[in-house]
């Protein structure tokens, strides 16, 4: 009797300008002898993981940090959707500083709920940033904004955990909600 052995490696890997590539290899093998799939199973895992760690070694296109940006001064000085703010809402000016976000509108978005959330002011914000990238927030580009949005989701995790649910600031952004497939929904039961 034949027993088939399926083997998968796939690795995913960051890159700059906040994008990341990934590579996965498959094989599939029969064997006849039960004790061989432990011997069976190193070998092919050794191989599969140096054939993906060779490959993934060509990133190919790497995106700069303002890659996908709109320039200053280019198109008719509208917004892509017609809303200055394009969904987003803003916190308040300081008059002469620049105050620009260099985040995208999402980070933006989760950076806001998740202040709201975790009940952080505008500068306790910026000390966070301060802190982790030297900083200000709204200065941070998509990269970095990542990492302030990972480290203020670490400590809205630990407080849900504490609280049992989430505090009401970040509802409806998908960020701590998990959905997995049910047995009466994957047979099209329903309940």
């Amino acid at each position: 009797m034949a027993i088939t052995l399926v083997s998968d490696y796939s690795k995913k890997l960051g890159l700059p300008g906040f994008s990341s590539h990934q590579f996965s290899v498959s094989i599939q093998t029969e064997l006849t002898d039960l004790e061989r799939v432990p011997g069976e199973v190193a070998r092919l895992y050794q191989l599969l993981q140096n054939a993906v760690d060779r490959e993934i070694q060509e990133t190919g296109f790497v995106p700069g940090h303002d890659y996908g940006e709109v320039s200053p001064g280019k198109g008719n000085g509208s917004h892509p959707n017609g809303n200055p703010n394009n969904g987003v809402s803003r916190l308040p000016l300081n008059q002469g500083v620049d105050t620009s976000w260099r985040c995208s509108d999402k980070q933006r978005q989760l950076l806001d709920n998740l202040t709201e959330e975790l009940q952080l002011s505008e500068a306790d914000l910026d000390r966070r940033s301060q802190r982790l990238f030297q900083l200000p927030a709204h200065q941070l580009n998509k990269l970095a904004a990542s990492g302030l949005i990972s480290d203020l989701l670490a400590e809205a995790g630990t407080r849900r955990q504490r609280t049992g649910g989430t505090n009401g600031g970040a509802r409806g952004n998908g960020s701590n909600q998990r959905h997995l497939p049910t047995t009466a929904g994957r047979n099209g039961g329903g309940a």
